[in-house]
């Protein structure tokens, strides 16, 4: 807690817009200026006098206020602003801490924060104006209108439901990769991956394969359908060959093909939740052990989901 901030878990994310979409509730963002200024230091803290301040040797500056660069100055933020909500009426929620919600007769409203961004999701516009007004009152925050990008999420909603994508952040990629004018590919992964684990030539830019894979891990936030097979070549970057290299540039290939594919939110679904899980038997013809995978849904809506090697052979 001295050194992060607590930030939303993407899927409470991906839930509060199942959920949105099939109440048909009001989505905004807001954005706090100067967020970590506005701490409140509950302990001492010295710091030696800035350039320019004329003062006699030995003599330092005691901080009342938070400052950038200070271990305790996301903590003391987060802490203010949980205060500040707690103030009027939102209860803190146990399994994510940056979920805060506000229940009442008339209206229902619920607040996410990630750093300094927040999204406020509710019922009625009126108590979403009245959060804004009271956080700009303690905080001055900037009011970006309705819910369109967030974290790198293109977020686009309809009478239909609400559609999430990474279309400009895989479009990004794959400019950054050079492969902006290759052929796209009708699948993510070849058929026979048995080759992926005999001896190859090792490539001598580790650094650039480990990039690609860091970043498709953050593009399967909203495309369950890459995530099997980023988690089984990631679990080569020590060391990758060629082929792991040709395999990565082939999961790009596929993107390209398919760059504003992501997840929708049917505003027609049910609110049940369901989960379905399998694992393969004993796959990985090295360590012998196998993979499992699990998704879980909001009615008709992917909330979670994951792929994992198992720790153990099972």
């Amino acid at each position: 807690m001295d050194t992060f901030s607590p930030v939303v878990k993407l899927t409470t994310i991906r839930m509060l817009l199942a959920i949105a979409a099939t109440e048909n509730w009001h989505l905004k963002q807001l954005d706090v200026n100067n967020a970590f200024l506005d701490g409140d230091l509950n302990e001492e803290v010295y710091m030696l006098p800035p350039p320019g301040i004329k003062v006699k040797t030995g003599q330092v500056c005691k901080l009342v206020k938070s400052l950038y660069g200070l271990k305790q100055a996301r903590r003391q933020w987060f802490a203010k602003l949980t205060s500040s909500l707690n103030k009027i009426g939102f209860t803190q929620s146990v399994n994510d801490h940056s979920l805060f919600i506000r229940n009442s007769e008339n209206s229902f409203t619920i607040l996410l924060v990630y750093v300094d961004d927040i999204i406020l999701a509710g019922k009625s516009i009126s108590d979403i104006e009245q959060v804004t007004r009271h956080l700009d009152k303690v905080f001055k925050v900037k009011d970006l209108g309705d819910l369109k990008f967030f974290l790198g999420l293109e977020i686009a909603k309809s009478n239909k439901g609400i559609h999430v994508s990474q279309r400009k952040y895989a479009l990004d990629i794959i400019n950054d990769v050079g492969l902006i004018v290759a052929k796209p590919c009708a699948t993510p992964m070849m058929k026979d991956t048995k080759n992926m684990f005999r001896e190859g030539i090792p490539i001598k830019d580790v650094t650039a394969y480990q990039r690609i894979i860091g970043r498709l891990i953050y593009l399967t936030n909203t495309r369950p359908d890459i995530s099997y097979y980023v988690q089984f070549l990631s679990q080569f970057q020590r060391a990758p060959t060629s082929e792991h290299h040709s395999a990565a540039h082939r999961v790009l290939r596929y993107i390209k093909g398919t760059p504003g594919q992501g997840l929708f939110f049917s505003a027609s679904s049910d609110l049940q939740l369901k989960g379905f899980c399998d694992s393969d038997w004993t796959s990985c013809p090295q360590t012998r052990r196998s993979t499992t995978g699990f998704c879980v849904f909001l009615g008709y809506s992917p909330i979670s989901w994951k792929s994992k090697k198992q720790s153990t052979v099972s």
